[in-house]
C-alpha cells in the first residue's frame, strides 16, 4: 500500500476479506479500503487485518468480480495454494484478454516455497519454535528420565522443526515429514538415551510419521489438503506405554505451539523482508508483468514464474546439507529401522 499509494500515486487500493471467498459473490465479503492510515501499524500486531479462509472458488467467479470492479491489478499473498489459485485466474485473465497483472508474494510458515531461500514468516515461526524448544529442553532436563516433546508445524517440509534443532542444539531426536522412521527403533533409541542421559528432547513435524497410522484416510480438509493424524499425541502414548513396560519412571512433558507460531506478530528480520517483496511486486505490476512470485533467491529479489512455483514443494533432503547438520547436531542414527 506504501509503495503503490507514495511511490506511484495510486488513489484506490482495495484488500478482499477472508482470502479468495472475498472475490466470491456468494460470501458477500465486502472490500474494504487500504489507506496509509489503516495500514500503518500493522507489523506490530499478529495475523492478518483482511482475514483468512480455506477452500477453492470459482475461478471464472473470481475473475468477473475483478472486472467488474475496475480492478487492473491482484496481489495474491500465501503459499503453493495460494499462488496457484493465482496462476488459475490469471490464465482464465489471459484467454478473456484482459489488462490485470497477478503478482504472487511468499507468505508461509512451512518455507516450502519451491526455488526461493525462504518464505515471508518462516522466521517469525522459527523464532516461536525455538523458544518453545528451549522451554521443552529445560522442562526434561530438571527431572529425571524427563521428556520434552514439541510438536511444530511442517505439513510436507520439515523446516521449522530442523531449523530449531540447529539454532537450540539440546535436541535428542528430530522427526520430519521427509524422512521415514519405525516405531519400535525409535522407542528404543529413546529409551536407551534416557539410561545414558537421563533426559531427552524430541521435536516432531505434524506431517512426519502419518504412515504409520492404520487408518490411512483421515478426510480433506477445506482446501484439498490430507487431514493429518495428531502425530505428537500419538508418539507421547507409545513412549509412555514403551517405558512403563519398561519398569521406568518417566515425565512427559508435551508442547504443541502450533498456533502461536502463526499468530505472533512478526520478527524484525520478517518486516524487513515482507516490505521488500512487497516493493518488488508493485513494481512488477507497474511495469506491466504478470503471473509471477517475487522472492529471493541467492540474496537477490527475482522474479520467478507462477508456473515454476506451481510444480511442488521444497523439502529437506534427506542427503543434503541441512539433514546431515541435524544428525551431526542430535546424534540420530540416519534412520530409525
Amino acid at each position: 500500500v506504501m509503495e503503490l499509494y507514495y511511490g506511484y500515486g495510486v488513489q484506490r487500493i482495495i484488500g478482499y476479506q477472508y482470502g479468495y471467498e472475498g472475490l466470491s459473490p456468494k460470501f458477500g465479503h465486502a472490500p474494504i479500503d487500504l489507506t496509509p492510515e489503516t495500514v500503518t501499524p500493522i507489523h506490530e500486531t499478529g495475523g492478518t487485518i483482511l482475514g483468512t479462509s480455506r477452500g477453492s472458488q470459482d475461478t471464472s467467479e473470481m475473475v468477473d468480480t475483478l472486472h467488474r470492479m475496475g480492478v487492473n491489478m491482484l496481489f495474491t499473498i500465501g503459499g503453493d495454494g495460494t499462488q496457484r489459485a493465482a496462476l488459475e485466474m490469471s490464465e482464465e485473465i489471459r484467454k478473456r484478454k484482459l489488462l490485470i497483472s497477478v503478482i504472487g508474494v511468499p507468505k508461509t510458515i512451512d518455507n516450502d516455497i519451491l526455488y526461493m531461500d525462504k518464505s515471508f514468516g518462516f522466521e517469525t515461526a522459527f523464532g516461536v519454535a525455538y523458544e518453545s524448544v528451549l522451554c521443552a529442553h529445560t522442562e526434561a532436563s530438571c527431572a529425571r528420565n524427563g521428556i520434552g516433546l514439541v510438536k511444530l508445524m511442517g505439513r510436507d517440509s520439515g523446516w521449522i522443526a530442523t531449523s530449531a534443532a540447529l539454532a537450540t542444539s539440546v535436541a535428542s531426536v528430530v522427526l520430519i515429514p521427509e524422512v521415514s522412521f519405525e516405531v519400535e527403533p525409535l522407542l528404543n533409541y529413546i529409551q536407551d538415551r534416557l539410561e545414558r542421559r537421563r533426559h531427552a528432547t524430541i521435536l516432531v513435524a505434524e506431517g512426519a510419521g502419518q504412515d504409520l497410522f492404520k487408518a490411512k484416510e483421515q478426510g480433506l480438509d477445506k482446501s484439498g489438503n490430507a487431514k493429518f493424524h495428531d502425530i505428537g499425541l500419538f508418539l507421547k502414548e507409545q513412549l509412555k506405554t514403551h517405558l512403563s513396560a519398561a519398569g521406568i519412571d518417566h515425565t512427559i512433558k508435551y508442547i504443541d505451539p502450533s498456533y502461536m507460531l502463526r499468530a505472533v506478530k512478526a520478527s524484525p528480520g520478517d518486516s524487513l523482508y515482507a516490505l521488500r517483496l512487497a516493493q518488488g511486486a508493485v513494481h512488477a505490476a507497474m511495469s506491466g508483468r504478470t503471473e509471477m512470485v517475487i522472492g529471493r533467491v541467492r540474496k537477490h529479489y527475482v522474479h520467478l514464474p507462477m508456473p515454476l512455483i506451481a510444480t511442488g514443494r521444497k523439502k529437506v533432503r534427506a542427503d543434503g546439507d541441512d539433514w546431515l547438520a541435524v544428525l551431526e547436531s542430535t546424534g540420530q542414527p540416519a534412520r530409525f529401522e
